[in-house]
């Protein structure tokens, strides 16, 4: 740590890329950090980056690394090379907050979670969607026992075909959201998957995914991801004994649709009955950005000394399942799924 007491953490981002930009805004934003550099092959992006601000700028990621005296950093290059550039931050260590999804694959997480544990520098994989204000109320709720056994969960994550570059297919660049949301929601591990993949429009990887979850506790979940839809949508809705949640992730609205035949009790499987349409209430929300909530965690966490809340058992656990997903449709098969987070990485 280079910081004195009170004064802001040092802040670089690596990769200006759609995520990388906001990114470099928040740092540059929050009381709790500055904005010391940024990264990128691309010069204009170097330029659009750095213009009216002090932060250096440097084309060459390991340049960076070895100039500046960095209390943090965000890693938001292409998902194929996470692994090279964050195994470069941990060996000078630098705590560090990977974009989702921590690695192209399980075997390269696995590497980069086992070098930030065994150089004891602190490591933190960006789920963004867990810092969605609607999803923290929804998870107070839910852990309030407000809606009873939950029964499924059923995610939308679909909208055009993205312009910028990639280097994985839709399960792996926008499926981990979901998964990840569903275990924090559930705090249970996903047992088996099933799952049917599309390539539609020109593209190297899939481009449409219908999956199902089956977790341990008995929930399912479905998920609906595709970059075919004309239209952006993120919508979450979880099926339980009293009702049902919706979520809208980008309006941050939350809603609560009363199984009216549930009653006012708390009621159980053995003596739910029946279904039948109760009222309709919009929940309160305090609407704030979820990037800017998700990046005061890492700092605050780097600043106390404290697990950042987001670890590489989590990631490797999404990743995990979405690797299940994409094997499910190739074999045409039930696959079942072994728990990263079971297997006690950190």
């Amino acid at each position: 740590m280079t910081e004195e007491p009170g004064q802001p953490l040092r802040a670089a981002v690596i990769g200006l890329g759609s995520m990388g930009v906001n990114h470099a805004r928040v740092y540059g934003e929050l009381e709790a950090t500055e904005l010391a550099a940024v990264c990128d092959v691309d010069a204009e992006r170097l330029r659009s980056a750095t213009r009216g601000r002090s932060a250096r700028g440097y084309q060459e990621y390991r340049e960076l690394l070895a100039r500046e005296s960095l209390d943090l950093l965000s890693v938001a290059v292409p998902t194929g090379l996470h692994r090279e550039v964050a195994l470069a931050a941990i060996e000078r260590g630098v705590p560090l907050l990977v974009e989702k999804p921590i690695a192209a694959g399980r075997s390269e997480g696995e590497e980069i979670a086992r070098a930030a544990r065994e150089a004891g520098v602190p490591l933190m994989v960006g789920h963004v969607e867990r810092f969605n204000p609607a999803i923290q109320e929804l998870k107070r709720r839910l852990e309030g026992g407000e809606l009873g056994r939950v029964f499924q969960m059923h995610a939308r994550r679909v909208g055009p075909f993205p312009k910028r570059v990639r280097d994985v297919g839709v399960v792996l660049d926008l499926a981990p959201h979901d998964i990840d949301v569903m275990r924090f929601l559930l705090g249970s591990e996903v047992e088996r998957v099933h799952a049917e993949t599309e390539r539609r429009i020109n593209t190297d990887q899939e481009d449409m995914l219908s999956g199902l979850l089956r977790f341990r506790n008995g929930a399912v979940g479905v998920l609906d991801v595709n970059w075919l839809t004309p239209t952006k949508i993120r919508q979450l809705s979880v099926l339980g004994e009293r009702g049902m949640f919706a979520v809208d992730y980008l309006t941050q609205e939350l809603r609560f649709y009363e199984n009216d035949s549930a009653g006012g009790g708390w009621p159980s499987l053995a003596t739910l009955t029946g279904v039948s349409e109760g009222a309709m209430v919009r929940l309160k929300v305090e609407k704030r950005e979820p990037l800017r909530v998700e990046l005061e965690a890492f700092a605050r966490a780097v600043a106390e000394g404290s697990p950042p809340p987001v670890g590489a058992a989590d990631a490797l656990a999404a990743l995990e399942v979405a690797e299940a997903l994409v094997r499910a449709a190739q074999e045409g098969r039930v696959v079942a799924v072994r728990s990263a987070a079971a297997e006690g990485a950190s």
